[in-house]
C-alpha cells in the first residue's frame, strides 16, 4: 500500500507510521516530494491488510491509502517516481544525465582489456564492460577466463579508475565477481535463475538484470523484484533484444519494452543496441532510438579491433564508429531534454 500524508505531517507523524508498519512486518519505502511525503508498505501480511489501511486512514495527517495493485510491489512505480542507481562516488544512472557502458564483449587477455580500457577512458568512457565468464550457446566456443579474467579487469580497473560492469552466471561466484566489479551483471540466460538473483540481492553492490530473450515485460520486473525484495534496491534494467522470427538481426530490440518499463517502473533503464542488433552498423541508430525511447544508459560493444574479437566481433563497433555514436546519440539526447556525459 502507499500511504500520503499531508502536507503539514511531522517528522513525528513520519516516524511513528514507519514504525507502525514495520512492527507489523511490512518492508517500509519513503518518498520525500516537494508537497508530499508517500511511504510505501510492502508485505506478506495481507490477512488484516484492509483493517490496516482503515486504521491508517483515521489519523488527521494521512490524506489517502491505496493499495498496490501490480503484482512487482516494490518495483512499481506505485512506489515512487524515480529510482537513481548510485556507482561508486561519481556515476549516477537515472538521472538527466545518459551514461555509457562501452567495452569488449569479454577480457581476452591483459593486453587486451587494458589496451581497450585506456582507449575508451580517453573517449571519455567511465563504465568498462567486458565479460570474464561467458555463457555461450556453443560448448566449443570460447568461454572466458573466469577468476583470472577477473583479475585482469580489477587491474584495468586500477590503472584507469573506471567502474566494471561484469557477468554472474553461478549463485556461489557473486561475491568473488562483487569483489572485482562494480555492477553485477545478470544475463538474458539467467533472467530467472531466482537463487542467482536473491543472492545478488545481497551482494551490496548495483545490479544490471538483462531481459530474458523470451521473456514477457511483466516477467522481467518481477525477476527484478526479486533482487528488491533481497535487499538491494540499486537494479539496472537492461533491454538487450528479444527472439523474433527475424533472422536478419540477431535479436529484435524491442523500443516498447524501454517506454513500458519507464512506465510501469521507477527503475533505471539501459538498452543494449549491440545485443539487440547484432550487426556493428545498426547500433548507432538503434542506440539513438532508446535514447528517444526513454533510456537512462546505454551499453555498447567496442574493441580496438573488432576484426580480431574472439566473440561477437560482427556487432562491436570500432573507435573511429564509437566516436561518431557519441557524436549522434548526444544530439539526440539534448533533443529530449537529457545530457550525455
Amino acid at each position: 500500500m502507499i500511504i500520503i500524508l499531508s502536507h503539514d505531517a511531522t517528522e513525528t507523524n513520519k516516524k511513528n507510521i514507519i514504525d507502525r508498519l514495520r512492527n507489523q512486518g511490512y518492508t517500509v519505502d519513503v518518498s520525500e516530494g516537494k508537497e508530499r511525503t508517500l511511504i510505501g508498505a510492502i508485505g506478506s501480511n495481507v490477512e488484516n491488510k484492509n483493517e490496516v489501511m482503515a486504521q491508517l486512514m483515521s489519523m488527521s495527517f494521512v490524506e489517502r491509502v491505496v493499495p498496490i495493485l501490480r503484482p512487482y510491489k516494490m518495483v512499481s512505480k506505485e512506489l515512487r517516481e524515480r529510482s537513481i542507481v548510485k556507482v561508486n562516488d561519481d556515476i549516477t544512472i537515472g538521472g538527466k544525465e545518459i551514461v555509457i557502458m562501452a567495452g569488449p564483449c569479454a577480457v581476452e587477455g591483459d593486453e587486451q582489456i587494458l589496451e581497450a580500457a585506456h582507449m575508451l577512458k580517453s573517449a571519455g568512457v567511465k563504465i568498462l564492460r567486458a565479460g570474464a565468464y561467458k555463457p555461450r550457446t556453443s560448448p566449443y566456443s570460447f568461454q572466458g577466463f573466469e577468476e583470472k579474467g577477473l583479475k585482469m579487469l580489477d587491474r584495468a580497473r586500477k590503472e584507469t579508475g573506471m567502474a566494471i560492469v561484469t557477468e554472474v552466471m553461478e549463485s556461489r561466484d557473486v561475491k568473488k565477481v562483487a569483489k572485482f566489479s562494480d555492477i553485477l551483471q545478470i544475463g538474458t540466460r539467467n533472467m530467472q535463475n531466482f537463487n542467482l538473483l536473491k543472492e545478488c540481492g545481497k551482494a551490496g553492490k548495483p545490479v544490471m538484470l538483462k531481459r530474458g530473450f523470451a521473456a514477457t515485460i511483466e516477467e522481467w520486473l518481477l525477476a527484478a523484484e526479486y533482487i528488491m525484495k533481497a535487499g538491494n534496491p540499486q537494479v539496472l534494467l537492461c533491454e538487450r533484444g528479444i527472439r523474433t522470427f527475424e533472422t536478419y538481426t540477431r535479436n529484435t530490440l524491442d523500443l516498447n519494452a524501454v517506454a513500458a518499463a519507464k512506465t510501469l517502473s521507477h527503475l533505471p533503464v539501459v538498452v543494449d543496441p549491440s545485443h539487440g542488433t547484432g550487426r556493428w552498423e545498426l547500433v548507432t541508430p538503434m542506440a539513438k532510438a532508446g535514447v528517444a525511447a526513454g533510456a537512462d544508459a546505454l551499453m555498447i560493444e567496442v574493441h580496438p579491433r573488432p576484426e580480431e574479437a574472439l566473440s561477437d566481433g560482427q556487432q562491436t563497433l570500432n573507435l573511429k564508429h564509437f566516436k561518431q555514436l557519441k557524436r549522434e546519440v548526444r544530439l539526440v539526447a539534448q533533443a529530449v531534454g537529457r545530457k550525455l556525459t
